[in-house]
């Protein structure tokens, strides 16, 4: 699986388009390779294969499925462990930090997206020629998370021109931007037909190239279904009746529409783990940087310190002790500075005026904190290179390539049952309780991560269930450790988890959008400026005005969220 997170942010766009500029070579890789398989029994002056690349018209479905999975999950996780999870506050970067602690964005480009939806909708088209159902249901499935992660990002976009080019004409080269909502309605009727495609297949294939669920029908429905729910949640705030209408029918027939509701069923995708484009971006043996882009990722202070208070064993999954703690002596002479027996001892004023971080055990780096955040807690290394034994680093599980726990996780268990405590507790459906659907999402988070030993006691303290949206929604945020971009949504519908931005970002609240990119702009202009008319400026929009990571598209305008 292909992952831009083992570069700097700075590079990683450039990096990804030329990823996705590679997927046909990857398929005619594919291509050679079944030909070379038969050699053994054809002679290959029979074999009528095109080197350069895949004929469009002849090619099987099977060989695009595991290109749009893998790339659908690629850019996932490119948002919840990278830029996102800085703003969302899951961790902080000490080098080549500035997008993901200040949120200084340039355009961020939504090829990557496109480059999939044109892949899903030629394996759509060639699986109705085929008379393949399983491959049009997924194909339908990939579309509606792709196209609803354009809509999360940046608001109005092309959806019923879009992937038309080969059709020609100005209407499809350039083609109109469909409003935020009628995508959102246009990917709930997606995953409505092929739920229904789904269960019209018996049984279920063992297909290799599923890298998700190898062919098994019914965790696509309950996936399809999952992610349903998940969009009728994100417009409840505009479309009340809509999005009640649509869970409760969802739970009024549990037969029709299955629902990944059992950490077994996730929809997680692993790493082959056999080379730097397959294996988990922050990993060391193929990282040529030395390690730096492990050492430079730490976990958010304020992550930490939730966890800390809670009591969540989830912590010390997700990061290491810090190697050197630091402790502030007061009978100590003036200017002293030493480490004895592991630990840091120091006078205080040797840590006068500076922000110190006493904490034995675990130590997060705060958001945005410095202009130079690798000086954070007194290192005595600081810059790009830094190695800081006061600060945590990530667990070492996320320096290795692949792991039970390295997996990209596209919706969970947790996810859903928080969705229905939310939807219960607004009212939204009956037929279920908040608390015992909060307590299943609490549940199977902590099997996601191997804590489950630990439901009972942290259950029982401060993670117990108040009746309140900022619990569920603060447990949810946790539980969206390394997929962060689903929490970033929920922050700017709900403004939970409460978050401030740091002293150093580019605006004191967090971002709500992504800019639409100036070759959108310059290229199909007349599209793209009638939908920047459509967003709505805010006090925080300055000089960008419309085109401002923080003016608000229609999912936001009138609700007064997140800020």
């Amino acid at each position: 699986m292909l992952n831009s997170n083992h570069v700097e942010p700075e590079k990683s766009m450039e990096i990804m388009k030329k990823i996705h500029s590679r997927i046909y070579s990857r398929l005619s890789f594919l291509v050679v390779l079944v030909a070379l398989t038969f050699t053994s029994c054809q002679d290959l002056t029979d074999l009528n294969v095109n080197p350069n690349g895949i004929d469009p018209e002849t090619v099987h479905p099977n060989l695009l499925i595991a290109s749009v999975i893998s790339e659908t999950s690629n850019e996932e996780l490119g948002l919840g462990f990278g830029e996102i999870a800085g703003v969302m506050q899951h961790t902080q970067k000490d080098a080549w930090f500035s997008a993901h602690n200040d949120y200084d964005w340039s355009n961020q480009s939504w090829s990557g997206y496109y480059n999939i939806l044109e892949d899903s909708r030629l394996m759509e088209e060639r699986a109705m020629e085929l008379d393949l159902p399983f491959y049009q249901a997924v194909a339908k499935v990939i579309k509606a998370y792709n196209f609803g992660r354009i809509a999360d990002l940046w608001g109005d976009a092309p959806f019923n021109d879009a992937l038309k080019g080969d059709l020609g004409g100005e209407q499809y080269l350039l083609p109109k931007f469909d409003s935020q909502q009628e995508i959102y309605e246009g990917i709930i009727s997606l995953l409505m037909d092929a739920n229904q495609l789904f269960a019209g297949i018996s049984g279920g294939d063992n297909i290799p190239q599923d890298l998700l669920f190898n062919g098994n029908t019914m965790k696509w429905r309950k996936f399809a279904n999952s992610l349903q729910l998940r969009y009728y949640l994100r417009v409840s705030e505009k479309m009340p009746q809509f999005a009640s209408q649509g869970i409760q029918a969802i739970l009024d027939n549990p037969s029709q529409y299955p629902l990944i509701l059992d950490q077994a069923d996730d929809a997680n995708l692993g790493f082959a783990g056999t080379s730097a484009d397959t294996s988990w971006p922050s990993n060391t043996e193929f990282d040529g940087t030395n390690g730096s882009n492990y050492r430079r990722i730490k976990m958010c202070s304020i992550l930490v310190e939730k966890l800390q208070g809670l009591g969540d064993e989830r912590l010390g999954v997700w990061a290491s002790k810090v190697q050197i703690p630091i402790e502030i002596d007061p009978n100590l002479p003036s200017g002293t500075d030493q480490i004895v027996d592991g630990v840091r001892y120091i006078a205080p004023d040797v840590a006068e005026g500076k922000d110190v971080d006493t904490d034995p055990e675990f130590v997060g780096i705060p958001p945005s904190v410095s202009p130079i955040p690798s000086e954070y807690n007194l290192n005595p290394t600081p810059g790009q290179l830094s190695y800081n034994p006061h600060v945590s680093f990530l667990n070492e599980m996320y320096t290795e390539p692949l792991g039970d726990m390295l997996q990209v996780r596209l919706i969970s268990a947790a996810e859903v049952n928080f969705i229905l405590a939310e939807s219960a507790l607004k009212g939204l459906v009956s037929g279920i309780g908040a608390a015992e659907a909060y307590n299943s999402g609490v549940m199977e988070s902590l099997k996601a991560w191997g804590v489950e030993d630990s439901y009972d006691s942290y259950i029982a303290g401060s993670a117990a269930y108040d009746g309140s949206l900022e619990k569920i929604m603060e447990q949810k945020w946790i539980a969206s450790w390394t997929a962060a971009a689903e929490s970033w949504c929920d922050f700017r519908r709900t403004g939970f988890p409460t978050l401030v931005a740091g002293p150093y970002a580019r605006r004191n609240v967090l971002p709500v959008r992504f800019y639409y990119m100036q070759e959108e702009l310059d290229i199909n202009g007349s599209n793209a400026s009638s939908a920047l008319s459509k967003i709505e400026t805010t006090p925080y929009s300055q000089a960008e005005e419309e085109n401002s990571a923080w003016s608000k598209f229609w999912l936001l305008q009138g609700t007064g969220k997140p800020w």
